[in-house]
């Protein structure tokens, strides 16, 4: 089949999609254009502040479309690009942009409450605290793996010494996002210019980055990268959102949504042929169709590290409720549209029915160069900008991760008390949570993002399925229906805990047969089993809420 088929099919599903289905979501869930959001009632010019809709969506998407849409489908392309293409489509509408917003809906009616303390307030006080350690856990995941994908994509010097120069470039344009965004945060917070004068500057700066970067790249090695990386990190994790985070996460997504327009129109004027089978087989190479596709795909269909960024951040900002709709579920469905990018872009890349050689960052910016060359775009110049946006999204991932690991370790030590002393004072420190979890998040970086992937994606994908429990027992307990929920969660759960337990049995083997490391089969069995223990237990906490029953049999309905 044509990818300019696929790529108009899903266009037209995911637009139909969201003015039947996510219309019908905020109707039958109730939007109150009115009511005073968390932004304004707790507003503190840090976390809590209230934004124009399309500066939140802009963070939104920005922080969601990680690595995941583009490396999931094409890693999972093997098993064909019908199967992919299937689960993208229904999972993305049936599965992500639910439960992405579902999870902003429940934070801004609840006081702006991540999903721990939603945890805490439906269900009780022990499945907050399993809760936030497995959040806390993944992030850490998050934080190794993209890390070091990122540190990768801005090393400019090669083994053999050779320099890398579309690498350095992005690594240049990237420094000067950073420092731009921090001076037009302040403009901003400042000047409070209109909607349109923002746009009009933000796009002139976005160009302006963009030649200055290419004509003077930043060649320095991996190791080095990293470093700047984690202290990037630092710096998002503890400055006020207006600073930093906003304003980049703004200027990122231009970037980002003029890729997948370029990317778009080079699939109408190269209208590639799909080089890959249809469907290969339910088994491949040793993995089975269920579950790895759809723990491989995870961003581009459901993820659970979106309802992190939902909760944490996004729902601290919103402005007005009818502001949700686009922010939660128009975000994920344009994921979903660069995930289907994604996997044409590897099938058009395939040669004789197999997958092209290379990482999938690496497939798709030099395919995507390939596009945006055919529209006039000099190859050099493309090439650059190209590894420019797959290190985005990455990079627009890991700060809010960061971030958001920062504050769940927080909630993890917070008490009840009005005074904290000793190690919960220590660790509801900004500073030093910070420092505490970008530590172990570096030492877990130097095994590798390979050694890292697979955890994270169970991990990720289990986190979807305890929020969406969570996220059911809310909506029951509010006399609002939550039957559009069970369906996910029940697979998710199938789904996740399956991978895991798979995962686990892999790694006994090869204790038996000689042939485990300890640095990273020791690493991977350890949270591989901390993940299945900690999230049965979320799981338990939120089922035993979900249908406990009163004495005349009754589901109990809490306020």
């Amino acid at each position: 089949m044509n990818g300019l088929t696929i790529v108009g099919l899903a266009i037209v599903v995911l637009a139909i999609a969201y003015v039947t289905y996510g219309r019908y979501l905020a109707k039958t869930w109730g939007i109150d254009p009115n009511a005073k959001t968390p932004a304004y009632t707790k507003e503190d010019g840090e976390d809590f502040i209230p934004t124009p809709k399309a500066v939140v969506f802009s963070h939104q998407f920005s922080s969601i479309a990680g690595a995941g849409p583009v490396t999931g489908p094409i890693i999972a392309a093997m098993f064909g690009w019908v199967p992919v293409l299937l689960w993208l489509l229904i999972g993305g509408i049936f599965f992500g942009a639910v439960h992405d917003f579902a999870a902003l809906y429940a934070s801004v009616k609840n006081e702006g409450k991540s999903i721990g303390g939603l945890i805490e307030q439906y269900i009780g006080k022990t499945g907050r605290k399993f809760f936030f350690l497995f959040a806390w856990i993944f992030t850490l995941l998050v934080i190794a793996a993209f890390s070091d994908i990122v540190a990768n994509t801005f090393n400019g010097i090669a083994q053999d010494g050779s320099l890398l120069t579309p690498n350095a470039s992005a690594a240049s344009i990237s420094m000067l996002f950073i420092i731009v965004a921090m001076i037009f945060g302040v403009f901003i917070k400042y000047k409070n210019p209109n909607q349109s004068l923002q746009f009009i500057i933000g796009v002139v700066l976005l160009v302006a980055m963009l030649a200055v970067g290419i004509a003077f790249p930043l060649y320095f090695d991996k190791t080095t990268w990293l470093i700047v990386t984690f202290a990037y990190l630092f710096l998002a994790s503890i400055t006020p959102m207006w600073l930093l985070m906003q304003p980049r996460d703004y200027l990122s997504t231009f970037l980002l949504l003029a890729m997948i327009i370029g990317a778009v129109l080079g699939v109408v004027v190269a209208k590639p042929e799909m080089n890959l089978p249809a469907f290969v087989g339910f088994e491949v190479n040793g993995n089975l169709l269920f579950p790895t596709l759809f723990i491989t795909i995870a961003c581009g269909a459901v993820s659970g590290f979106h309802s992190l960024v939902s909760s944490e951040t996004s729902s601290k900002q919103v402005k007005n409720e009818k502001d949700m709709l686009s922010i939660g579920y128009g975000a994920m469905l344009i994921e979903t549209l660069l995930g289907v990018i994604a996997l044409v872009v590897v099938g058009a890349a395939a040669v004789g029915g197999k997958m092209p050689e290379g990482t999938p960052f690496a497939i798709f910016s030099s395919n995507v160069a390939g596009f945006l060359s055919l529209l006039g775009l000099p190859e050099h110049v493309a090439s650059c900008i190209m590894t420019m946006c797959v290190s985005a999204l990455a990079l627009t991932s890991l700060d809010s991760v960061a971030r958001i690991g920062r504050m769940s370790l927080q909630e993890l030590f917070k008490n009840d008390s009005k005074e904290t002393t000793g190690i919960s004072k220590l660790m509801t420190n900004k500073y030093f949570s910070t420092i505490f979890t970008l530590g172990i998040g570096l030492i877990l970086s130097l095994g590798g993002y390979n050694n890292v992937w697979p955890l994270f994606g169970a991990a990720n994908q289990l986190l979807s399925a305890l929020v969406l429990i969570t996220l059911a027992v809310f909506l029951k307990s509010t006399k609002r229906k939550g039957f559009m929920l069970w369906a996910p969660m029940v697979v998710m759960l199938a789904v996740t805990f399956t991978a895991l337990v798979q995962a686990i049995w892999g790694i006994m083997k090869k204790i038996t047969a000689g042939q485990f490391v300890f640095l990273t089969d020791g690493l991977q069995l350890i949270f591989a089993i901390l993940l299945i223990c900690l999230g049965f237990m979320v799981a338990v906490s939120c089922f035993k809420k979900l249908f406990k029953k009163d004495s005349n049999n009754n589901v109990v309905i809490t306020n």
